[in-house]
């Protein structure tokens, strides 16, 4: 008999939202009974966007719906806790090349050509060049992670991804001795990226993100093309983006298109921006709150006026025991 013994970051019973927001009973034993036959049948192709409620189909490249068939689904619902409805997570975002509201990017990105699509690859590695998508997900088949998403707004979801191990990814690129971080960047696409073009925006494009080595390398940070069985969207991050789950959502760059690998620290853009308020690392942390608001609390979406669903919030977004180790003898109040 086979004990497993549940982790800390494991989603709890007590995080559960009620029951009448989410998926009932049935499709959870209907999704796990799926679960399980794929972990027997690692290639049976079992995955399919109707696996998720009011998931809206999409085409999708023929690479990606080879892999996806073949994909590892590793779990229904993260445990304990409900996955966020699919179109709570594809029209409540945070994409600033395509507006300054939550439901700009679902109104705009659309527009957006995302084939073909490549990414350069350069500075400190071996194997420098452009890669599409394609050669960069060589991997033979995607992983399905169910991770929390806490955005530094103070919201956060659920959301089940498809994607791979970065580490992967940058092991087949073999970057020298010298590159200490990665820095990412997104496409500036001015003509088919309204945000852009608006007066508001004071942000110097393209967006720039980076991970230190040891981050980038983590198990848990995740290259991602596709969300709850299907292609991402186009306002999620389309076709690539980057997942890193223990870090406030603006880590988890979107439709990227240049990894670089690096001697120096990258300058960020939102740290450059806003160094009091947004730092390079930007973990979860309840204790150091942001200058205008406290982060000890989280609004869970979906949630309405009159039950807003708020809840404590984790440190390192609840996934601690994986990655607090990274940050020994720092002093994360001050590398924030």
């Amino acid at each position: 008999m086979l004990i497993k013994i549940p982790r800390r970051s494991d989603c709890r019973e007590s995080e559960v939202t009620p029951e009448a927001l989410y998926l009932n009973r049935r499709q959870i034993l209907q999704g796990t009974a799926i679960s399980v036959a794929c972990a027997g049948f690692p290639l049976m192709a079992c995955a399919q966007e109707g696996r998720y409620e009011g998931v809206d189909a999409a085409d999708a490249p023929a690479w990606f719906n080879a892999k996806r068939d073949k994909a590892r689904w590793e779990a229904v619902v993260a445990k304990g806790e409900a996955i966020t409805p699919y179109r709570d997570a594809t029209h409540y975002n945070n994409f600033y090349e395509f507006g300054p509201d939550k439901g700009d990017p679902a109104a705009y990105a659309p527009k957006l050509v995302t084939e073909p699509w490549t990414v350069m690859v350069d500075g400190e590695v071996a194997n420098p060049g452009t890669y599409s998508v394609e050669e960069l997900f060589a991997a033979p088949r995607l992983e399905e992670r169910i991770y929390r998403l806490r955005c530094v707004d103070a919201w956060s979801m659920v959301i089940p991804w498809l994607g791979f191990p970065l580490a992967e990814l940058i092991r087949r690129l073999e970057p020298t001795s010298n590159a200490k971080f990665v820095r990412f960047e997104t496409l500036a696409r001015p003509e088919q990226m309204p945000g852009m073009r608006a007066g508001f925006s004071l942000i110097g494009w393209p967006y720039i993100e980076g991970l230190r080595m040891d981050e980038a390398m983590h198990p848990l940070s995740l290259m991602t093309v596709g969300m709850y069985g299907r292609v991402l969207p186009n306002q999620n991050g389309a076709p690539l983006r980057l997942i890193v789950p223990w870090k406030y959502g603006f880590k988890s760059i979107k439709s990227i298109v240049r990894i670089s690998f690096v001697r120096e620290q990258p300058a960020t853009t939102w740290q450059t921006m806003a160094p009091q308020e947004y730092g390079f690392y930007a973990n979860v942390n309840p204790d150091v709150s942001h200058p205008r608001w406290s982060q000890a609390r989280e609004r869970r979406l979906p949630g309405s006026l009159f039950s807003p669903n708020v809840r404590t919030t984790l440190a390192f977004n609840g996934y601690a025991d994986e990655v607090s180790s990274l940050y020994a003898g720092m002093d994360l109040s001050k590398d924030y």
